[in-house]
């Protein structure tokens, strides 16, 4: 297997391709590209992001990655390029698990959109299942290593990164809840349950603000490089789109939205999105109990529900923002044809953990 395709990277789709001429004459000018070698990159795409779009620019000397946003209507703030830039440029001298920045385009004649290039940290990075063999102590040891990633992450001073204004103070959870019960509202189809029951469980049973500090709200396997060398050890974290300052439990609750642990049913097998249910992984709940002891953060299992049921209900309204593109043609791309199902499926088990009875069953 070459490592283009260890990587994932495959053809650019022609709804998502680009002029990469323009592209490499305005980064050899923004950027010092002597060391990368001459003529035009080899461009690939990852397939596996469901917002931003992520590119291999594959040098002679050097690989970078660019990152732009999709096409079509956006929830208003998402897919800031510059946000995104800016926050991995101040973390960096604090915070060493983010990759070198290359350069910032704001000029939209250049790509049709803001986009920002970084340097391709070179490690594994799991995607459905591992591209390494490792054993069940490797497996625990590598879950275990990456929720320390997350302790760390929430350790970070925020005014030593130059980041403290990322913040709008207290009143995060609430925010959260406003946000995406209107996000959700707005992208609601008829092939999707409305939620009103959800969101007004969530509403009513939100808990004050646990803290603040920075949180990554995308933190998965999938946006973690793990080194070559050792399989099991993080040296980078990755899509920063969504990072600001928050409630660290409501950003555990997003994580484990992701988290298909080896007990659930086939139809979660199905949709799961990174190795969470691989032999040595920790369950969810011992995933909230080692957060806890690592961070001295402690929760409940009463308390816990709120936190699990907005991370699920979130992630729904994630997925169902980008079927909406799909479902009103704004893109073609045939992953995202059932997502709607993935989205009940969220709100269901979101109702299960809430004490909520299941849309139209009797009470």
């Amino acid at each position: 297997m070459s490592d283009t395709e260890r990587l994932g990277a495959r053809q650019v789709r022609d709804e998502d391709a680009f002029d990469v001429a323009t592209v490499d004459a305005w980064l050899r000018g923004a950027a010092d590209a002597s060391a990368w070698g001459d003529g035009l990159p080899d461009v690939r795409q990852f397939p596996g992001g469901a917002s931003n779009l992520t590119y291999l620019l594959r040098y002679p000397n050097q690989d970078l990655i660019l990152r732009r946003p999709p096409a079509g209507t956006k929830a208003a703030g998402a897919h800031d390029m510059g946000r995104e830039y800016r926050i991995q440029a101040a973390l960096a001298p604090v915070f060493p698990y983010v990759a070198p920045m290359v350069a910032l385009c704001t000029d939209e004649t250049v790509l049709g959109s803001d986009f920002y290039v970084m340097e391709r940290l070179v490690g594994s990075i799991p995607r459905k299942d591992f591209d390494v063999e490792l054993t069940a102590a490797q497996t625990r040891e590598l879950c275990i290593n990456t929720l320390d990633l997350l302790v760390d992450l929430h350790a970070v001073d925020p005014a030593a990164a130059g980041l403290d204004a990322l913040g709008k103070g207290e009143g995060y959870v609430a925010r959260q809840i406003g946000g995406w019960t209107t996000r959700y509202r707005n992208v609601v189809t008829d092939n999707v349950s409305d939620m009103e029951d959800l969101m007004a469980w969530l509403a009513a049973n939100q808990p004050a603000d646990r803290g603040s500090c920075l949180i990554h709200n995308d933190f998965r396997f999938d946006n973690v490089v793990f080194s070559d060398a050792d399989p099991t050890r993080p040296i980078g974290l990755l899509d920063w789109e969504l990072a600001t300052l928050g409630d660290p439990l409501m950003d555990l609750g997003c994580v484990l939205s992701y988290w298909i642990e080896a007990s659930d049913d086939d139809m979660w097998q199905f949709v799961r999105m990174q190795p969470s249910n691989a032999p040595g992984m920790l369950s969810r709940a011992e995933v909230v109990a080692y957060y806890s002891e690592k961070s001295g953060l402690s929760v409940t299992d009463e308390e816990w529900k709120f936190y699990e049921a907005y991370g699920l209900f979130r992630l729904a309204g994630i997925a169902q923002q980008i079927y909406y593109r799909y479902h009103h043609g704004q893109t073609t791309n045939p992953r995202f044809e059932h997502f709607w199902v993935f989205v009940n499926m969220l709100g269901d088990r979101a109702r299960q953990v809430a004490g909520l009875p299941a849309p139209g069953a009797s009470v």
